[in-house]
């Protein structure tokens, strides 16, 4: 079967709730909505480098990021006070999240939702819906996307017009690219990802990655099969850096799910401006410079099944917030 090729559009996302009848009897009429697409990440470089006890084990890394248009959308709506939290996942490629053992009170945006709670001094009466189009288990942070969007949008949902860093300061206890994934676009991570300086695109670093072929249309080649970021560093630890190679994750990722190195390599020799690993994979990136190169990069994953479903998209992206009642 060939892969799937579908083409992302935020303007589009529109995710509706998909609250019970309990649900909706404690959510108060009227109650405001707050929907954020939030995009998937990619690394542009990723150096990894020592382990830190103080970070818990968590290797250094110092990162350009990069926010690619693949939207998660996190919904939000109030509920009556003392009705506690809800959350419910919709989607075609939810991978584990689907399983019956997947806890809810782990997911990304749940805690995302406590923490913004504890630090509000308030009870998470919050309804949340996921719409999941980001691929999970990916390198492409749609857990982190997921929980950098429950920010924006309880941030918005209980007007406390709280500014980016301080958003990014609770992102920054549950997660390495989640300070990213609240802003988008391109940024430097440094610490063990959570250190983030944004890099504008009208700035000469922000300039400079746009003429390397950092902007524009983007491939992105998803598999079925996902990848364990533990694993991969544990890899990563055995087989180091892979000679040349931008993301240090890359060849661990590779000796793990071989089809990821060979769909990097096809889609080098099609013509992609820039093709890697994504994180810690599998999913592969492919930045293309036109719709012929595109197309080319395409024929050549589907001709020889190098993924099992191909997302056109632009790249850097922002997330996106809306408010209804």
């Amino acid at each position: 079967m060939s892969p799937v090729l579908t083409r992302p559009r935020a303007t589009q996302h529109r995710a509706a709730q998909h609250l019970t009848k309990d649900e909706l009897a404690q959510t108060p009429a009227g109650a405001m909505t707050v929907s954020v697409d939030c995009p998937a990440k990619t690394n542009l470089t990723l150096e990894v480098g020592p382990t830190h006890d103080e970070w818990g084990g968590r290797h250094a890394l110092d990162t350009v990021y990069c926010a690619v248009g693949v939207y998660d959308t996190v919904t939000a709506t109030a509920k009556y006070p003392g009705a506690g939290f809800s959350l419910d996942i919709e989607g075609t490629h939810l991978g584990d999240l689907a399983a019956s053992s997947s806890d809810m009170r782990r997911n990304h945006a749940v805690l995302a939702l406590f923490a913004m709670a504890e630090a509000a001094g308030r009870d998470p009466d919050v309804a949340l819906t996921i719409t999941k189009r980001i691929p999970v288990g990916a390198g492409l942070g749609g857990g982190s996307a997921d929980a950098a969007a429950t920010l924006l949008a309880v941030n918005r949902l209980w007007d406390l017009d709280w500014p980016v860093d301080r958003l990014r300061a609770i992102a920054a206890t549950l997660g390495a690219d989640m300070p990213f994934c609240v802003a988008g676009g391109f940024a430097h991570g440094t610490g063990y990802g959570e250190r983030i300086e944004d890099i504008t695109p009208d700035s000469p670093r922000g300039r400079e990655l746009a003429a390397q072929g950092f902007a524009g249309d983007v491939l992105v080649g998803a598999y079925q099969s996902q990848l364990s970021t533990p694993e991969v560093y544990r890899t990563f630890d055995a087989v180091g850096a892979g000679e040349g190679d931008r993301n240090h994750l890359q060849a661990a990722a590779i000796n793990l799910h071989p089809r990821s190195g060979r769909a990097v390599d096809a889609a080098a020799q099609a013509g992609a401006r820039h093709a890697f690993v994504s994180g810690s994979g599998p999913s592969v990136v492919a930045f293309v410079p036109n719709d012929t190169a595109a197309q080319r990069v395409i024929d050549a994953w589907r001709a020889d099944g190098l993924v099992d479903r191909i997302i056109r998209a632009k790249a850097p992206a922002k997330p996106l917030v809306r408010v209804s009642q």
